[in-house]
């Protein structure tokens, strides 16, 4: 019978949070095993230059950046591997955790780093142009189209704060919204309705998106009842998706507990939750700021909070 690999401290998920912990955990002698899952390096790999985190004044590609996340981690002794977590039994510690659907791993302690999934509307032309006019993060994002034409899908809170912000950098945004009103409250709508260079599209959908080198527009449908449908293309040089994200936390959810959207819910503003040695950092467990500084925080948060369990 073959016997479970043992970890002292096992790490899933390769963004910011995962590897700041591994970094931290490494330092702490906790030999951190970490797996990159199924999008190693999250979403910070979609994202062309990220000029918004500390210590790069010139700006890093986001690849590039999560590569040297990967390195440093690794120069302090953190194991990287490849491989997906696809089953988890929590139940009682170790824990044990399913590799790639066969292989089984038992540790001390857990930190859950596995982000979140930014939902799209399934255009091909989303991958076709992503980092080149699509984004996911306005924050992230919206500095590159200063006094340019950006549009923004989704009717939410979320995304009237997108628009909002970038109103503040963009010459003119369009809010593409597929009902007949939007579903923010009020406080939101008024800003949104009362700020001149935002023009809400109701009852729209996107059908498209083209462009030569990246995006230079939007194919739009409006339904008109019975009678057919209105086709209008917009001249756009950014497509900021704002409909959502999902944590993945699937495998987990069974164990610990999450909000109404799957995100796990820690406790008293820490990495700890429920299951002690267990922790979740980064966006699978932040459905508010999901920016790559706080992530990586919350990943030295756990690391600390693990060696301190270990310790104990």
């Amino acid at each position: 019978m073959k016997h479970a690999e043992k970890i002292k401290c096992l790490i899933i998920g390769a963004g910011p949070a995962g590897y700041t912990a591994a970094i931290y955990a490494s330092r702490a002698n906790l030999s951190p095993v970490l797996y990159e899952g199924i999008q190693p390096g999250g979403q910070l790999t979609t994202t062309t230059a990220i000029e918004n985190f500390p210590g790069y004044p010139d700006g890093v590609d986001g690849t590039a950046m999560i590569e040297d996340f990967r390195k440093q981690a690794i120069k302090f002794g953190a194991d990287s591997r490849s491989g997906i977590a696809t089953d988890t039994d929590l139940s009682t510690n170790p824990f044990r955790v399913t590799i790639d659907g066969d292989m089984t791993l038992e540790a001390d302690s857990l930190i859950i780093a596995t982000g979140a999934s930014a939902k799209y509307l399934g255009l091909p032309d989303e991958q076709k142009y992503a980092g080149m006019g699509v984004s996911a993060c306005a924050t992230c994002d919206g500095f590159f189209y200063r006094n340019k034409k950006v549009a923004v899908v989704g009717g939410g809170d979320t995304a009237c704060e997108e628009a909002l912000y970038l109103s503040t950098l963009a010459s003119q945004v369009y809010l593409i919204v597929r009902k007949p009103f939007l579903r923010a409250s009020n406080i939101m709508q008024e800003k949104v309705f009362s700020t001149p260079n935002i023009q809400v599209l109701l009852e729209y959908n996107t059908a498209g998106l083209f462009g030569e080198k990246g995006v230079e527009g939007a194919h739009l449908v409006k339904r008109l009842g019975t009678s057919g449908e209105e086709k209008v293309d917009i001249a756009i040089d950014g497509f900021f998706l704002a409909i959502g994200h999902t944590p993945n936390s699937g495998i987990f959810s069974k164990w610990l507990p999450t909000d109404e959207n799957g995100y796990i819910i820690t406790l008293n503003g820490s990495p700890r939750t429920k299951i002690p040695g267990v922790f979740a950092a980064g966006d699978v467990a932040d459905p508010i700021y999901r920016q790559a500084i706080t992530a990586a925080a919350s990943g030295c948060k756990a690391a600390l909070e693990a060696e301190k369990y270990l310790r104990k």
